[in-house]
């Protein structure tokens, strides 16, 4: 029988560690979307956001560098998320006002994404706070969403931003106000701006959004 002190265990695949090295991320980012939209972004720990996790302050910096590190992650992986869905979403539709519709709907269900609308007013509250930082968290912010989010959109609906960088910021942010405020009310007050108020404003001031914006429907 051989000695098991003379046992080597096999090597681990590089395909495993891989896969356990991407489970460890994701874990950490769930566990970092919960702490910061309940405890605030300047106020959460990365212990805590390890220990919830189930993983040591090491794995988290073995992942992340910092806090805002992490936060940038979350944001790009929402991001990432949209456009997976949003995009195949609108191709599947004939009409341009079909599609404004159902980006509308889109839009509403974002909103009634609690744990994200908060992380949103997280993020612009902390640049907001931060002056030095407010410029470079801003144009992350806009160029993340321009990068990712905007020209797939605008193959789709041409009248969001044109061929102008400065105006697909301005629609960036124009969107983003739009949703940022509508739900921040439907938060703080649910039983006034209720799910059927909130879809009306938003596809409401969508539409005018759109038909202000050049080459929009008249």
């Amino acid at each position: 029988m051989p000695d098991s002190k003379n046992v080597v265990d096999p090597p681990e695949f590089p395909i495993l560690r891989q896969k356990r090295a991407l489970l460890t991320r994701q874990e950490l980012l769930r566990s970092a979307r919960a702490i910061f939209a309940s405890n605030g972004f300047e106020h959460a720990r990365i212990e805590d956001i390890a220990s919830k996790a189930g993983k040591t302050r090491g794995a988290f910096y073995a992942n992340f560098s910092n806090k805002e590190d992490v936060f940038y992650a979350i944001f790009e992986e929402n991001i990432d998320r949209d456009m997976a869905h949003l995009g195949p979403l609108l191709l599947g539709l004939p009409t341009e006002g079909q599609r404004i519709e159902a980006f509308g709907e889109y839009l509403v269900e974002l909103s009634k994404d609690r744990e994200r609308i908060l992380l949103d007013l997280e993020f612009k509250l902390y640049a907001i706070r931060h002056p030095q930082k407010l410029k470079r968290l801003a144009d992350l912010y806009t160029r993340m969403c321009i990068s990712n989010s905007i020209p797939e959109i605008t193959q789709l609906l041409p009248q969001l931003g044109g061929n102008h960088a400065t105006s697909q910021r301005v629609d960036a942010l124009a969107i983003g106000g739009l949703i940022d405020g509508l739900a921040l009310n439907h938060l703080f007050d649910p039983d006034v701006m209720d799910d059927r108020e909130l879809a009306r404003y938003l596809k409401l001031c969508l539409r005018k959004m759109l038909e202000r914006a050049p080459g929009g429907p008249s």
